[in-house]
């Protein structure tokens, strides 16, 4: 597991003489950060082979579980055991790669969880409780989605802004294949950004207004990195991004800037990403991190 630390520093006081400093921390750890299929293998061992699945943790406040990946379940290992345990999870989107995970979190074998998931609002109005009905259920899965013993509630949501305790939280609609959101989740005044599955226009490096709010002034942003360039000139319409499209967003308009990247979703057969800081570390991105897991058993 890639545990990141996001704090901020803020001043403040009672009088002119009077400073006050305060440091805010986000946890966040990345349990998977790839895309399409999980993999295994000793080339994929650095950045490990599940897919997408990020937490994000704040003293005192409900874990935050961005997607549903095969990730989460290393994610449940360190959670499986503690009492009324509860977590909201910001679910990007439906395809496998981001939603396989769920049957597989062994929080949700114990009646004292309770498990919120916040997913797109779909276009043909059927409910996301639904949706995964359909799909976590006999024959394609030996036991009922109703049927595990946590309570499991789900939330439609589209372009929006909504808390969860002392989180604040913006949802918006992003340019992937089907209902997308991304997310950007604040607290005391710090900010992370996820877009896990982000289309890039083609020859260009546009950002649609909805992704410009989510990035704009974040203190991190956790952006998709699919596709080198080369690999995006052949599949330029299957609703990724490469690790330099942030990069172009910046040096066009510094005044949206972060103060921290990192890139998650790398293509299943990328088998060393070793050259990703080499292309992407710029004066633009002296911060550029590549978000990687390391697999333990215990």
């Amino acid at each position: 597991m890639r545990e990141t630390k996001v704090t901020h520093v803020r001043r403040g006081g009672a009088g002119p003489c009077a400073l006050a400093f305060r440091t805010v921390m986000l946890r966040v750890s990345f349990h998977g950060v790839r895309g399409s299929t999980p993999c295994h293998g000793d080339e994929t061992h650095h950045y490990g082979g599940n897919t997408s699945c990020v937490s994000l943790c704040a003293d005192g406040e409900t874990p935050i579980i961005f997607d549903l990946g095969t990730g989460l379940r290393y994610f449940g290992k360190q959670c499986n055991g503690k009492p009324y345990f509860h977590a909201v999870c910001l679910l990007t989107h439906l395809h496998y790669d981001h939603t396989l995970g769920l049957p597989f979190f062994e929080p949700l074998l114990h009646s004292d969880t309770t498990f919120e998931i916040y997913a797109p609002r779909q276009p043909d109005g059927r409910s996301i409780h639904e949706l995964f009905m359909e799909k976590i259920r006999p024959p394609m899965f030996p036991v009922p989605l109703d049927q595990f013993a946590a309570r499991i509630t789900f939330h439609e949501v589209g372009d929006e802004d909504f808390t969860i305790g002392n989180l604040q939280v913006r949802s918006r609609y992003v340019p992937h294949l089907g209902p997308t959101l991304g997310f950007r989740v604040t607290h005391n005044d710090v900010s992370v950004t996820y877009l896990s599955d982000h289309q890039q226009p083609l020859g260009e490096f546009s950002i649609t207004d909805a992704a410009r709010e989510l990035c704009e002034n974040t203190d991190l942003l956790i952006h998709d990195a699919q596709f080198t360039n080369d690999e995006f000139a052949l599949k330029a319409s299957w609703g990724h991004s490469t690790s330099t499209t942030p990069n172009g967003w910046q040096s066009r308009a510094a005044q949206n800037g972060w103060r921290s990247f990192t890139t998650t979703r790398r293509a299943p057969m990328h088998r060393s990403l070793r050259w990703l800081p080499r292309c992407c570390a710029t004066a633009v991105f002296p911060r550029l991190r590549l978000a990687k897991v390391k697999l333990s058993t215990s």
